[in-house]
């Protein structure tokens, strides 16, 4: 069974209908709240164990979402969180560790998708439409996928953001503040022009996780 939909589902470029963006939005809750979430525990497992830090566990999908990230979403299938306190200087080795940290997100969508991917084979043995799984599985290896390009906000943009200049520095700032718009700026961007569109370099990729996880 064929999602009845596209993968990755852009909601503003594919007809509508109400029981796949119900789904949609259900799903990118649960993108949300992993990948936020992985990122804490990530950093908490790495050294950043501040008494303050443990306001990141809350499990509260709401609390995570980012605005510019929520829009992108919409507009483009993928996006991010809002930002997790993680702060460096915890660290034994600051770079690394927290690339590790970051990395942790996407990571944890990728299992969650995974956790999807069963229930989905589970659901067709016993003739039950998997439609919902399908698209958290979707969701969460889109947002996998698209937050390993290295720019900020993106999970791996904290390559970008530490290469050019540490924390703390103006640049390092400005990138981190810029990043968001920048992003949301190239999802429209490739709305109204397909050779700037994201999509055509790693909708492919997303759609061979998907027949690994769940076949053709």
């Amino acid at each position: 069974m064929e999602p009845a939909w596209p993968i990755p589902y852009v909601p503003l470029t594919t007809p509508y209908a109400l029981d796949a963006f119900v789904s949609f939005c259900v799903a990118v809750l649960l993108a949300v709240l992993v990948n936020a979430e992985g990122q804490a525990f990530g950093a908490t497992i790495l050294g950043d164990r501040r008494v303050g830090a443990k306001d990141r566990f809350h499990f509260i999908a709401f609390f995570h979402l980012d605005p510019l990230g929520t829009i992108n979403y919409l507009l483009g299938g993928f996006g991010w969180p809002r930002p997790v306190d993680i702060d460096p200087g915890r660290f034994a080795h600051p770079r690394l560790y927290t690339f590790l940290s970051r990395l942790a997100g996407p990571l944890a969508n990728l299992l969650l998708a995974n956790i999807a991917a069963s229930i989905v084979h589970l659901f067709r043995a016993v003739g039950v439409d998997p439609q919902v799984f399908l698209m958290v599985m979707g969701v969460n290896l889109t947002t996998a996928v698209y937050n390993l390009i290295p720019f900020p906000p993106l999970a791996a943009g904290v390559l970008l953001t530490t290469l050019v200049a540490p924390p703390g520095e103006k640049t390092h700032e400005l990138l981190e503040l810029a990043g968001p718009f920048l992003v949301l700026a190239l999802t429209l961007l490739g709305l109204i022009d397909q050779r700037f569109s994201l999509h055509p370099w790693l909708a492919p990729l997303v759609q061979q996780l998907v027949e690994f996880l769940v076949g053709p």
